[in-house]
């Protein structure tokens, strides 16, 4: 794997692919930062070198063209204070603009260019789009894992026009140095912690955790059709009835492989979705009808906690309630502090997805966890197995 570590950047214009998708509130300010600061030790390493920095990233969806919503301008002040300097900003991503901007890069200057996706080419993955950004540079970082997952102009095709030339930013690198060490190289005993609303979107990262891990712990509102497949009543609770079959196919599964899935006990139920809905604790294979599962409940909660504090290796993905919910958090909440006691008594642990993440931030556990992953999407289709055309063209 071919890193930003592996060259000198002096006097070379370095062209790189970022994640800078960012929240931003109605002054377009940016409300979560996370993915830009992930960004600032390439940046750094390239200009301590005696480089320029020319950052390219998309931001949003636009339908098609310039929206001011949707302009990257509005990142310009954090990235420059983040920075310590005045970053440069293209109105456009290519064209004259750019290329005037560009080709006049002093080292120790960055600049930032308009939003990729104002042009319809780059999710096409057009190649003449990626030759004109590639002419911009000397050298391609792809340090975007937020978007590996997709053959865009500008994390995929563009490789191709630096045969000699590209590599992997830090994020990049260690998005998949981290992900390599839990799937690849994890010690045992490895529990995989998957929740989130449907097990339709988790399908082929069970397929592929199953030979690996010693324990799965299912939370979330995708247990409750596991539940159902074990004979258990769920009331109004979440319910895949199509993939009933399934989840039983791989519980048979799950045995014969000598794995231990962990379900729910107990649920925090409620006879409604609602914060101030009536709640109770209840077994969680025998809810009425009425009345649905929030969250898992406190008999859960110690019997997963203690398959966590066992474990020397830990992936996690998804809640495991409605934690968005003040009165259907705490099953969340104790599992993510679960996992960071884990891993201050030594255990390898690795957080992804929108959600995972949002709960160890929301619970200020991001520097108590090993790793964070800054991309869903791309992480999840990595554990998967699936190739990530963003890693696979660079390593060409």
């Amino acid at each position: 794997m071919k890193t930003i570590d592996n060259i000198n950047f002096s006097g070379k214009r370095a062209l790189i692919r970022v994640d800078f998708n960012v929240p931003l509130n109605e002054k377009f300010e940016i409300t979560d930062p996370t993915r830009i600061n992930a960004a600032l030790k390439t940046i750094q390493k390239i200009l301590s070198d005696g480089g320029s920095v020319i950052l390219m990233s998309h931001l949003g969806r636009p339908k098609g063209g310039f929206e001011n919503k949707f302009s990257l301008s509005h990142l310009l002040p954090f990235i420059s204070e983040a920075l310590g300097l005045k970053v440069k900003f293209a109105d456009d991503c290519i064209g004259e603009s750019a290329s005037t901007l560009s080709s006049s890069l002093k080292p120790g200057e960055v600049l930032l260019l308009e939003n990729l996706r104002f042009y319809k080419e780059e999710e096409k993955g057009d190649e003449r789009f990626a030759e004109k950004l590639s002419k911009l540079g000397d050298v391609y970082v792809n340090d975007a894992f937020g978007t590996a997952h997709r053959a865009h102009a500008s994390t995929a095709v563009i490789a191709k026009f630096f045969p000699n030339d590209k590599m992997f930013g830090y994020v990049m690198a260690n998005e998949l140095a981290s992900i390599d060490r839990v799937m690849k190289y994890g010690e045992q005993p490895f529990t995989a912690i998957l929740g989130g609303a449907k097990i339709s979107g988790k399908i082929e990262i069970i397929e592929n955790l199953l030979p690996k891990v010693n324990h799965l712990i299912i939370g979330g509102g995708m247990m409750f059709t596991f539940i159902r497949a074990t004979g258990g009543r769920t009331g109004n609770s979440l319910i895949e009835e199509d993939l009933v079959g399934l989840a039983n196919e791989i519980l048979d599964k799950a045995k014969k492989l000598g794995v231990t899935i962990h379900l729910a006990t107990d649920a925090i139920i409620a006879n409604k979705f609602d914060n101030v809905a009536d709640r109770k604790v209840c077994p969680a294979g025998e809810i009425p009808e009425g009345w649905m599962g929030l969250d898992i409940g406190p008999e859960t909660v110690a019997a997963f906690s203690k398959v966590v504090l066992e474990s020397k290796t830990i992936l996690w993905n998804g809640p495991m309630g409605v934690f968005e919910m003040s009165n259907f958090e705490n099953g969340t909440r104790e599992i993510a502090m679960a996992i960071a006691q884990a891993t201050s008594n030594g255990t390898y642990s690795l957080v992804g997805g929108g959600d995972s993440v949002a709960a160890v931030n929301k619970y200020e556990l991001a520097d108590k966890v090993s790793y964070v992953s800054t991309g869903g999407g791309a992480m999840l289709e990595y554990i998967e197995g699936k190739e990530l055309p963003g890693v696979s063209f660079v390593m060409l």
